[in-house]
C-alpha cells in the first residue's frame, strides 16, 4: 500500500499531450517517516504509523519524544490500517513524493474549510421565502420546522436547520494524479481538494 502525507498548496492548470487543460491541486507531499509498525501478533491488527512535518521540541511531551526516539519531531502522526498482506516495512523508512507516478489512481482525505454558523440558504441550499406582498424580512428564513400531522408536532431528527458548517473530513475516491515533481516534492491531482492552504492531506494508493 502506497501512502503519504502532504499539505495543500494551491490550484493550477495542467496541459496534457493533446493540449487539453485539466484543473489540478498542488500538494506538497512528504517526506514521511515510519514511526511504528503494528501487526496482528502484537497489536491485533496490521497498520503503519507515519510522521510528517516538524514541530518545536519544547512542544512535545516526554511520552511523544520517547515514541519518536531519534526519528524527528513530527507535527502530524497518522496511522493507516492494512487489510491484506503486511508489506515489508520497518521503523525509520522514509517515503517521498516519488512514491507515486503520473496516472496513479488514489484516495485523498482532508478537512474542509470551517465556515462557522451559517443559515439554511448557505448551509443546505434553501430558496428562502417568497418575495411577495405580506412578506417582510423573510428572504432567507427556513420556514416551518414542525407542526401537526408530522411526528406529533415535534422537530424530527435530521431536520435541516441553521448551524455550524464546514470543518468536516472529506474523502475523495478515484482521483487521478496528473503530474509528479520529485525535485520540489509536489504532487498534482486532478480537480479540487477540500481545505484551505496548508491543510493536511492524506494520499493513499
Amino acid at each position: 500500500m502506497k501512502t503519504i502525507l502532504g499539505t495543500k498548496e494551491k490550484m493550477t492548470q495542467i496541459f496534457d499531450e493533446k493540449g487539453a487543460v485539466h484543473p489540478a491541486t498542488v500538494i506538497k507531499a512528504g517526506p514521511v517517516v515510519v514511526t511504528q509498525v503494528k501487526t496482528k501478533a502484537t497489536d491485533g491488527y496490521n497498520a503503519i504509523q507515519v510522521g510528517f512535518g516538524t514541530k518545536a521540541e519544547k512542544n512535545l511531551s516526554k511520552a511523544v519524544k520517547g515514541h519518536f526516539k531519534d526519528l524527528g519531531n513530527f507535527r502530524y502522526v497518522r496511522e493507516f490500517r492494512i487489510d491484506g498482506e503486511m508489506p515489508e516495512v520497518k521503523v525509520g523508512d522514509t517515503y517521498e513524493a516519488g512514491l507515486f507516478a503520473k496516472g496513479d489512481i488514489v484516495r485523498i482525505a482532508s478537512v474542509s474549510k470551517g465556515k462557522g454558523f451559517q443559515g439554511v440558504v448557505k448551509r443546505h441550499g434553501f430558496h428562502g421565502g417568497r418575495r411577495s406582498h405580506g412578506q417582510k424580512h423573510s428572504e432567507r428564513e427556513a420556514g416551518s420546522i414542525g407542526g401537526g400531522g408530522r411526528a406529533g408536532g415535534r422537530v424530527i431528527k435530521g431536520m435541516r436547520m441553521a448551524g455550524r458548517m464546514g470543518g468536516d473530513r472529506v474523502t475523495l475516491k478515484q482521483v487521478t494524479i496528473v503530474a509528479v515533481d520529485p525535485k520540489t516534492a509536489e504532487i498534482y491531482v486532478r480537480g479540487a481538494v477540500a481545505g484551505r492552504r496548508g491543510t493536511l492531506v492524506e494520499i493513499q494508493g
